[in-house]
């Protein structure tokens, strides 16, 4: 059994100082819960509603020596945790990428590269090219992907045959309007591809209004089977989410007697899914 944590921050556009004090003090709250794993937001280190590219360029840093990594690692020594989050990075050719790591007491264990942009970050960002990696830790498998990636299912599908058995997912779900009684369409699709590929999925999204942007505030631990195990909070404040989690069940991909999620894939059959 693993204990997860999950954390919805209010950051700001350049305020690093305050970004990495709320992501601290959000790590420290989650490791006296007994997390073992901590899922902060996208672009936790800079904010997110950049005016322009040169403004993101500005706040950005290399993933080599990249000081919130730094932080990040300093934090999991500290507290004896992992941290999955996203960062502002500039590569060494001067393009900009939405990034995440997974950062431990010994450092960067895997960084990712969002590779589905959305809507303005398309002026900003490269998409990057490489699939989620799925990094071995002690108590299982995780893999990394951002926000926009959750909505393919091919992409998260991709992360369940590389053998995750959690995806951790650093968000920033812009608010859409949600019809009464109803979940925001970004959770419904989260505990959808955690029940068709059988795998847990980890979400920290963001909270306040950041430029006239506010956010779904829709943090949320799902199971293997689809619900949440924690969450969502769809609501506008900061707040820790942990619950203990057993990752050994998505090694189980079977829905019935005769059934495996996986195991009944027909591949051939799909191949028009992948063409342009």
């Amino acid at each position: 059994m693993i204990t997860l944590a999950v954390c919805q921050l209010a950051l700001g556009v350049g305020d690093l100082d305050a970004n990495a004090a709320a992501a601290a003090a959000a790590v420290a709250q989650a490791a006296a819960r007994n997390a073992r794993l901590v899922v902060l937001p996208e672009l936790c280190d800079t904010g997110y509603v950049f005016r322009a590219a040169a403004e993101a360029r500005a706040l950005a840093s290399p993933a080599g020596g990249n000081p919130t990594l730094g932080r990040w690692q300093a934090l999991a020594a500290q507290f004896g945790v992992v941290i999955a989050g996203g960062f502002c990075e500039v590569a060494g050719d001067g393009i900009l990428y939405n990034s995440a790591a997974v950062v431990d007491a010994s450092g960067t264990l895997a960084v990712y590269r969002k590779a589905h942009l959305w809507d303005a970050e398309k002026l900003i960002f490269t998409p990057g090219d490489a699939p989620p990696p799925v990094v071995h830790l002690p108590f299982g498998k995780v893999a990394l992907m951002i926000c926009y990636d959750l909505e393919f299912p091919e992409w998260v599908r991709l992360a369940a045959l590389a053998g995750a058995d959690l995806i951790a997912a650093p968000v920033n779900w812009p608010a859409m309007p949600v019809p009464a009684g109803e979940r925001p369409a970004e959770v419904v699709r989260v505990q959808a591809g955690a029940s068709a590929n059988g795998v847990f999925i980890a979400v920290a999204d963001r909270c306040r209004d950041e430029r006239g942007v506010s956010w779904v505030g829709g943090t949320v631990i799902v199971g293997p089977d689809g619900y949440p195990l924690a969450g969502p909070v769809v609501a506008d404040r900061p707040a820790v989410l942990t619950v203990e989690c057993d990752l050994s069940r998505a090694a189980d991909k079977r829905s019935s007697a005769h059934n495996d999620v996986l195991a009944d894939r027909r591949p051939a059959l799909y191949g028009q899914v992948s063409q342009d």
